[in-house]
């Protein structure tokens, strides 16, 4: 039998699992899928916990739910990728698995102590974050007695899981902040690398304009070099300083330790792959999806289930001696929550960036594409109960896998 090996079973090597054991031949395949940990969280509701909106226990849940039943699934720690043997080393029993294909689902995480002072004293005291669960759980703690004060949201580096996210939680913050009647002690400043609120010029211009309308103040071009916690003040390499009362940090993100430690990564231990089809620079039986690529694509949910639907079909082809065809285009499809019952859309790929209109129907939508609605915050809403129900089970979504630009209207204000 052939053996086709998944190390992660996050969200996008989950769904690879799911499709995948549908789509070949239990005959002839064997499919492993290895993990070292027991619970699957869902990442998107991390954004919520700080504000008392989630708790902890509606993120979470155990990842063998989600496993289909004629995948083999092993929970241990992976110790080594050797591509040369066609094998991975994990630490249960110190034994290897032998395989035809790979495929790197490892994900990425946060990594604090990279910045000098930001993961020493004062973290989760008044040093904050929220892209893990004990994080946002421990800045929910914080923020039900805080008083007010100067909270600083600082982006160490770029990429980061879930790009919108910091914009996410400053707006959030600022609706919580009028909730609880002290928006009036509260001084909320954006600190990022970026020129300015988001990666791309049209949507920055529309989100900056947002932050600035709930008095949210931007500071762009902000590289960190270190924390001064005595002071409570983060310092860039060119000696910018922001002071901070509340220091919410969305730290260096990198990928998997195992892919560093076996010689597949770059310098932020990601796997260089092809853009469009997931297949290893450096090895013919080596793919990579989700957030352990180095694409030039968001690292989010939706990019990796865009990226599994149409890596599937791919796959198929490829293990039958065809050619693989260049079908993914880097489609990212984000809510943004704005606060006060309302949120926005972004919908762009690698060549085009979000544009303003209706998303799905042209004219219908029902959601708006860069406009505040209550109809986007509803969809933010409404796609947990996808995720757990459809997503990670590899059920089909109505909606194209490839970027459409119907519904948008274009640089001149006219609508395709």
């Amino acid at each position: 039998m052939k053996k086709l090996l998944i190390l992660g079973a996050g969200t996008a090597g989950t769904m690879a699992a799911n499709k995948l054991s549908r789509e070949l031949d239990p005959d002839e395949w064997k499919i492993t899928i290895v993990d070292q940990n027991e619970t699957h969280y869902y990442q998107p509701g991390f954004l919520f916990i700080p504000f008392g909106m989630y708790s902890k226990s509606d993120v979470i849940k155990p990842k063998r739910d989600f496993i289909p039943s004629n995948v083999e699934m092993i929970i241990s720690p992976i110790e080594l990728i050797e591509p040369e043997h066609n094998r991975v080393r994990i630490s249960r029993d110190n034994r290897y698995l032998n395989y035809d294909f790979l495929i790197i689902a490892t994900g990425t995480n946060i990594h604090p102590e990279q910045t000098p002072g930001l993961h020493e004293d004062e973290w989760h005291k008044s040093i904050h974050d929220f892209y893990t669960v004990d994080g946002a759980v421990a800045l929910a703690r914080f923020l039900r007695n805080w008083p007010g004060g100067r909270l600083v949201l600082n982006i160490v580096d770029n990429p980061i899981k879930c790009p919108v996210a910091p914009l996410e939680f400053i707006m959030l913050a600022d609706w919580f902040f009028h909730e609880h009647k002290l928006r009036d002690r509260v001084e909320l400043t954006l600190v990022t690398p970026l020129p300015g609120a988001f990666t791309k010029p049209v949507a920055s211009k529309y989100l900056g304009d947002i932050l600035e309308q709930k008095g949210i103040k931007v500071v762009p071009d902000f590289l960190i070099e270190h924390v001064d916690t005595d002071a409570k003040k983060i310092v860039a390499y060119d000696e910018q300083e922001v002071n901070y009362d509340l220091l919410v940090s969305i730290p260096l993100n990198m990928g998997s330790d195992v892919v560093a430690r076996s010689g597949l990564g770059d310098d932020l231990n990601y796997v260089p792959v092809n853009k469009h089809t997931f297949l290893a620079d450096a090895y013919p039986n080596i793919f990579a999806l989700g957030d352990a690529t180095n694409v030039p694509a968001s690292k989010a949910g939706s990019v990796a289930h865009f990226a599994v639907e149409v890596f599937t079909e791919n796959f198929v082809r490829y293990v039958d001696g065809l050619e693989l065809l260049p079908t993914f285009d880097g489609h990212a499809n984000c809510f943004i929550e704005s606060g006060f019952g309302k949120g926005l859309l972004i919908d762009f790929n690698y060549d085009v960036e979000p544009l303003p209109g209706k998303y799905p129907l042209p004219g219908i939508g029902p959601f708006s594409l860069l406009q505040e609605s209550e109809m986007n915050h509803w969809g933010k809403v409404m796609f947990r109960w996808m995720y757990w129900n459809l997503l990670l089970k590899g059920q089909p979504l109505p909606l194209p896998a490839r970027m459409s630009m119907a519904g948008k209207w274009d640089g001149n204000g006219a609508s395709n």
